[in-house]
């Protein structure tokens, strides 16, 4: 299968953009003084654990997504480069 110029550059995008998301979001969560993510006892609550894994999850997904991309860019060059 062949992608597009531009669909190669927007998963290679996407990818970039859910690591800097995700990552923020993780140290967000993990820095949280609201009382949602951690209970009085400092133990992690439902809330944590159920963000972390969506994090952990798009942030795997975002990461297969931009290497798809960036195999896409890579082959676009190298057929450029054959011509």
């Amino acid at each position: 299968m062949r992608l597009s110029r531009s669909a190669s550059w927007f998963l290679l995008a996407f990818g970039v953009w859910s690591w800097f998301i995700w990552i923020t979001f993780v140290k967000n969560l993990w820095n949280d003084a609201s009382g949602l993510a951690f209970d009085d006892a400092g133990d992690p609550t439902g809330y944590f654990w159920v963000h972390l894994l969506l994090a952990v999850t798009s942030f795997l997904l975002g990461t297969a997504i931009g290497v798809i991309g960036l195999r896409g860019v890579r082959a676009l060059r190298r057929e450029r480069d054959e011509k």
